[in-house]
């Protein structure tokens, strides 16, 4: 029995022996001499991993219920660890030459990587719980890696506390849902909780659990962490924390109100419903003032988030198959266009402010074509692969019978558009600057190229459906609301 639940867990065991291993190497041999080498193997290694979770085929479950390996956790794998291999690589030369590039670096995405592979299979609170919080311990330390900066001290400290509290309003309402439902599993709680039978403690357990977890995807009112921890992060790690960690919470959030809280879809449709409205037009809206392309972005995952919780409070399978293909969206959208903000340098510094861009395209036209592939797409321009992203979600909840949030919601994709397609006007049309920003670095340049490559590729080819991640998305979306 013991074989058997250590086989289905075998990725997230080799991945945690691997991270450990190379960390107690480097320190007894090279240490920081050894961080660019370590930073393409573990980028290897979560190809290699991501590409035998991809394998995998049906539904096993380990240790008694608290590990679920199914169609739903193997799709979200498979998102985390190619997100977080494309983040290391365009990220290594921008620490590098910095010299904040340290051998732990690259030992803590393994590590939150483990952490977060561990939340999108949890069955059980006790499992959530533990994923959650190695995730955040490896995502505190790496947001304040750079030690010589204050803005970074102070990005690492606020999304400590903010995420301390968090997590104590997690385990307070996972503490509730145990004590009414009398376990911890989420196969228990849904047989405790369900049909119209809830008891009021539950349902605050619920909220409380939720209010967490909103807290993880930066969904308002809960996302105050995420202007400053972006702005205040080195440039590569607010990318990582822009996509693997986003799709974890995300999935994690799913796997939650549909195996544990299934039965009472009524009881937190709405609540999903209202957090989804505030987190897209707090983020549209507050976007517009930002001249900070990092903050922007900032707002702008937290306006996304909002259209990705549409989909799952719809309450639905379709639902969930349309937040699965929504986040995948996401992340190739975010990892073309943090590559971009990479190269955004100025004499060796980093440039952040989006008047640096003013007739960008004149002197690097290939590269302004890429990032206004990827802003069209951010903004939901059809026929970009971003407008069917919006689309499957505003499907999911009309169908679902919240006309008003897909009303709404495209209200304030329409607003949202602004603040991208100022940075195509800079591009294109803006005042002449002085002088233009640095070339960029070989790596950073081709994951631009290849995020934008796959963004028109995604929508454009015919028949293709999208590269099969909508019939993925779809089993994914089955194995989990059945």
């Amino acid at each position: 029995m013991i074989q058997a639940d250590l086989n289905i867990i075998l990725p997230e065991i080799l991945l945690a022996v691997y991270a450990m291993g190379a960390l107690l190497f480097a320190v007894y041999t090279g240490k920081d001499r050894l961080a660019p080498l370590l930073t393409w193997v573990t980028a290897a290694v979560f190809v290699v991993l991501g590409l035998w979770v991809a394998t995998g085929s049906g539904d096993h479950i380990a240790f008694n219920g608290m590990f679920n390996d199914d169609g739903y956790s193997r799709f979200a794998k498979v998102a985390i660890l190619f997100s977080s291999a494309a983040v290391l690589v365009m990220g290594q030369d921008y620490m590098s030459r910095r010299d904040m590039l340290r051998f732990e670096y690259p030992m803590l995405m393994a590590l939150a990587a483990v952490g977060m592979m561990v939340m999108v299979s949890a069955g059980d609170l006790m499992a959530l719980y533990l994923g959650l919080e190695l995730q955040s311990l490896a995502l505190y330390v790496i947001a304040s890696l750079r030690r010589d900066s204050v803005k970074s001290t102070e990005a690492g400290l606020k999304y400590f506390v903010l995420g301390s509290l968090s997590s104590g309003l997690l385990l307070f309402g996972s503490s509730l849902v145990y004590g009414f439902s009398g376990t911890t599993q989420f196969a228990g709680i849904i047989e405790a909780a369900g049909h119209g039978h809830t008891s009021l403690g539950l349902l605050f357990g619920l909220v409380l659990v939720i209010s967490g977890l909103a807290f993880k995807i930066s969904a308002v009112p809960f996302h105050m962490w995420t202007p400053d921890v972006y702005e205040g992060a080195p440039t590569p790690v607010t990318a990582f924390f822009a996509t693997a960690p986003k799709v974890a919470a995300t999935v994690l959030f799913a796997r939650v109100l549909h195996d544990a809280f299934g039965g009472v879809v009524a009881d937190w449709q709405q609540v999903v419903a209202v957090l989804s409205l505030l987190s897209m037009f707090l983020g549209a809206v507050a976007a517009i003032g930002q001249r900070d392309i990092k903050r922007l972005m900032a707002y702008s995952s937290i306006a996304h988030m909002g259209y990705a919780m549409m989909g799952l409070a719809a309450g639905t399978a379709f639902g969930v198959q349309a937040l699965l293909i929504y986040m995948v969206i996401y992340v190739t959208m975010n990892i073309g266009t943090f590559s971009f903000i990479l190269m955004m340098e100025k004499d060796g510094q980093p440039v952040t402010d989006i008047n640096a861009l003013n007739m960008y395209a004149k002197r690097e036209p290939g590269k302004a074509l890429a990032m206004l592939v990827l802003l069209f797409s951010l903004a939901g321009v059809p026929p970009m692969v971003g407008f069917f992203g919006k689309f499957y979600v505003l499907q999911a909840a009309y169908e679902a019978g919240l006309i008003w949030l897909a009303a709404l919601g495209v209200v304030a994709s329409v607003i949202g558009a602004f603040y991208y397609l100022r940075i195509v006007y800079y591009m294109y049309f803006g005042d002449e600057a002085e002088e233009g920003l640095d070339k960029a670095g070989t790596p950073v340049l081709w994951v631009l190229l290849m995020a934008s490559a796959a963004i028109i590729g995604l929508a454009w080819l015919p028949g293709i459906n999208l590269l099969g991640v909508e019939a993925w998305a779809e089993a994914a979306a089955a194995a989990l609301v059945n």
